[in-house]
C-alpha cells in the first residue's frame, strides 16, 4: 500500500495522516471549502477539494471522494470515523472499484449495523444478550408479548440506528401503542427504515467496550475494557481504561466474549464489541465497525498503535500487537473537549479560536485539529480536542486530568472545558460511581460556580440491556 485517501475532517484525519507518515505510506487529504485553512489539508501530502461546506455535499459524497481517490491514484480509503465509516454501501463502491477500504467487508456493516441482526449474531456466538424479542418487532402485539415475558419497563429501538433517534421507554403495557407508532415513525425519517426490536431497559448500568483487532489470517486481539458511562444524551463524555471497580473475571469475560463475537463474522479490521454492565452481569447492546473516538484511552494503556494496525491488516499483514496489551498498564483517561457552553444547555458554539494552549507534561496527551486563528465552521460535529491523561493508577491520572485541564486554553468561543473540571471534582466520579445517569439532574461545582445540568430524562443517557 503506497497511498491512502483520508475520507474525513478534523482530529481523526490528523491522526490517520500521522500514521501514514510513520508507515511510510502517502497520504490524501480531501476537504469541503468550510475546510480550506484546516491542518489536516495543509499536512496531508496531497489535498483534493470535493465539495461545498454542508456534509451531504461533501464529506458523504461518495462519488466525489472515490472520484478524489482515483484522481490522485490512492490504494485504499481510511474513512476515520463518523460520516461513511459504517456505510455498507460506501464499502462495497470501493470493493467493486479495486480501492482498499480500511476496515471489515460490506457484508459485516450491514449486518452489525442492523442491531435486530447484530443482537442475533451475538447470541449464536454465545455472547450474553439482554432480555428481549428475538429479531424484530413487527406490530405491537409482539411488543406486549416480550412485557408479559420479561416485565417492564422495556426500551423499544430503531433496528437501524442510533444515538437516542426512534428510542421509547414504556412502563407498561398502556404506554406500547403510541411508543410504539412514534418509535417506528421516527426511526423512518432518520434512517429510512422504521422497523423496531425491544430491549428490557436498565437505568442505572454502566457503559462498557472492548476494542477489538482482527486480520485476514485469523489472528484476533481483544483488548482490556474502556467505561464510557459519563454520558450525555447517548453522547460520550468522558472515557477510562480499565473500568474502576471491575472484577478480573468479569474483565475476561468481556474480552473473551468481544473475541468469540469477532471470530464467529470473519472480521476484519478494527472494531469496538459494545456492553452494558449491570448488577454484576455483561450484556451485548451492539458493535461498532470502525475506530472509535476513545481508541486513544486504549493505546496509552496497551502500547498498541491502533491506527497503523488498521494500515497493516488492510495491507494484508498479520497483527502485531505488544504481548503486554492484555492486560492494561495503569491507567487511561479521555476528556472529550466540545465547541459547546455547557451554561446555555450545550448550546453549540462557531467562530474563530483566537488563543490556543494545549497543556503538555509526563503522561498528557492532546488530539486535536486547533490552532490559534483557526475558525470552527458551523457545519460539523462540535468535537475540538481530546485530552487523554495516563498514570500509574486511576489517582494518579485524575489528578495529572485535573492539572492538564487547568492548563488548557482555549478562547474565543465556549468549551466544556468547566464541565470536566467540575466532574473531577464530585466525590462520587472520584470514587469510580459512574452510571450512564450520572450527570442527569446533577449540581456540580466548578471554580465556586454551579453546573446544573438537565433533570434525567431516558434520552439523556439511560441505556438499554
Amino acid at each position: 500500500m503506497n497511498k491512502v485517501l483520508v475520507a474525513n475532517r478534523g482530529e481523526i484525519a490528523l491522526r490517520v495522516i500521522r500514521a501514514c507518515r510513520e508507515l511510510g505510506v502517502r497520504s490524501v487529504a480531501v476537504y469541503s471549502t468550510a475546510d480550506s485553512d484546516s491542518l489536516h489539508r495543509m499536512l496531508a501530502d496531497e489535498a483534493v477539494c470535493i465539495g461545498p461546506p454542508p456534509a451531504a455535499g461533501s464529506y458523504l459524497n461518495i462519488p466525489a471522494i472515490i472520484s478524489a481517490a482515483e484522481l490522485t491514484r490512492a490504494d485504499a480509503i481510511h474513512p476515520g470515523y463518523g460520516f461513511l465509516a459504517e456505510n455498507a454501501r460506501f464499502a462495497e463502491i470501493c470493493e467493486r472499484v479495486g480501492i482498499k477500504f480500511v476496515g471489515p467487508s460490506a457484508r459485516v456493516i450491514s449486518m452489525m449495523g442492523d442491531k435486530a441482526a447484530a443482537r442475533s449474531a451475538a447470541k449464536e456466538a454465545g455472547v450474553p444478550i439482554s432480555p428481549g424479542s428475538d429479531g424484530l418487532c413487527e406490530n405491537v402485539s409482539e411488543v406486549k408479548k416480550v412485557g408479559a415475558e420479561f416485565g417492564y419497563p422495556l426500551v423499544i429501538k430503531a433496528s437501524a440506528g442510533g444515538g437516542g433517534k426512534g428510542m421509547r421507554v414504556v412502563h407498561s403495557e398502556g404506554e406500547v401503542d403510541a411508543a410504539f407508532s412514534e418509535a417506528s415513525r421516527e426511526a423512518g425519517a432518520s434512517f429510512g427504515d422504521g422497523s423496531l426490536y425491544v430491549e428490557r431497559y436498565l437505568e442505572e448500568l454502566r457503559h462498557i467496550e472492548v476494542q477489538v483487532l482482527s486480520d485476514s489470517f485469523g489472528g484476533t486481539f481483544a483488548f482490556p475494557e474502556r467505561d464510557c458511562s459519563v454520558q450525555r444524551r447517548y453522547q460520550k463524555l468522558i472515557e477510562e481504561s480499565p473500568a474502576p471497580g471491575l472484577p478480573e473475571k468479569d474483565r475476561e469475560g468481556l474480552m473473551d466474549s468481544a473475541a468469540s463475537l469477532v471470530e464467529s463474522l470473519g472480521y476484519e479490521g478494527a472494531g469496538t464489541v459494545e456492553f452494558v454492565y449491570y448488577g454484576g452481569e455483561f450484556y451485548f447492546i451492539e458493535m461498532n465497525t470502525r475506530l472509535q473516538v476513545e481508541h486513544p484511552v486504549t493505546e496509552m494503556v496497551s502500547g498498541a498503535d491502533l491506527v497503523s494496525e488498521q494500515i497493516r491488516i488492510a495491507s494484508g499483514e498479520k497483527l502485531d500487537v505488544p504481548k503486554r496489551a492484555s492486560s492494561p498498564d495503569g491507567h487511561a483517561i479521555e476528556f472529550r473537549i466540545n465547541a459547546e457552553d455547557p451554561r446555555r444547555n450545550f448550546l453549540p458554539q462557531a467562530g474563530p479560536v483566537e488563543f490556543y494552549n494545549p497543556p503538555g507534561g509526563p503522561g498528557v496527551r492532546v488530539d486535536s485539529h486547533l490552532y490559534a486563528g483557526y475558525k470552527v465552521p458551523p457545519h460539523y460535529d462540535s468535537l475540538l480536542a481530546k485530552l487523554i491523561v495516563h498514570g500509574k493508577d486511576r489517582d494518579t491520572a485524575l489528578r495529572r486530568g485535573t492539572r492538564a485541564l487547568d492548563e488548557f486554553a482555549i478562547s474565543g468561543l465556549e468549551t466544556t472545558l468547566p464541565l470536566h473540571l467540575a466532574i473531577l471534582e464530585d466525590e462520587g466520579f472520584r470514587r469510580g460511581g459512574v452510571s450512564t445517569h450520572f450527570l442527569s439532574g446533577r449540581e456540580l461545582m466548578n471554580g465556586g460556580g454551579v453546573l446544573r445540568l438537565s433533570p434525567a430524562t431516558p434520552e439523556d443517557g439511560g441505556a438499554s440491556a
